[in-house]
């Protein structure tokens, strides 16, 4: 029974894999290839030492690393924020207050009704269509858009 869970701990581990992954404060990230070499330093300058058989020591300057994964970024297909679509899909307190609840109220709730519909969105015009009548109805207490 020990030779068999022995067995499969070495079967499974030879297939499971990580990778090291950097990210940095702009929202980018590096993944470490392997065998490569990562120093983390707060220092401005980083040297790394060569010994020579003959006892000399070198020492080199190390250079930041300035490689990046380029990472497609999905947006979900909603827009950018404050968006009339992104304001469309976003559901109001969903995640609490938020910076984005916040967005949603100064940039989608117009009236502060709560809800984001065509009185937020529309622009009324004086023109008769359908669009203007709904919204005389919806918005305007049903009275014509006087221009103001």
């Amino acid at each position: 029974m020990k030779n068999i869970l022995a067995f499969v701990s070495v079967v499974t581990t030879m297939f499971v894999s990580a990778d090291t992954v950097i990210l940095y404060d702009d929202g980018s990230q590096y993944t470490v290839k392997d065998n490569e070499k990562v120093y983390v330093s707060h220092y401005s300058k980083l040297y790394y030492t060569k010994a020579y058989s003959r006892g000399d020591i070198l020492f080199h300057l190390t250079l930041p690393n300035t490689k990046k994964d380029h990472v497609h970024v999905e947006t979900g297909g909603v827009g950018v924020i404050g968006s009339a679509q992104w304001c469309e899909s976003y559901i109001p307190w969903s995640e609490g207050l938020t910076f984005n609840m916040v967005t949603w109220q100064r940039q989608c709730d117009i009236n502060n009704d709560g809800a984001y519909d065509m009185c937020d969105y529309y622009e009324p015009t004086g023109i008769l269509s359908f669009e203007e009548i709904e919204w005389q109805d919806r918005c305007n207490d049903g009275k014509v858009y006087s221009g103001d």
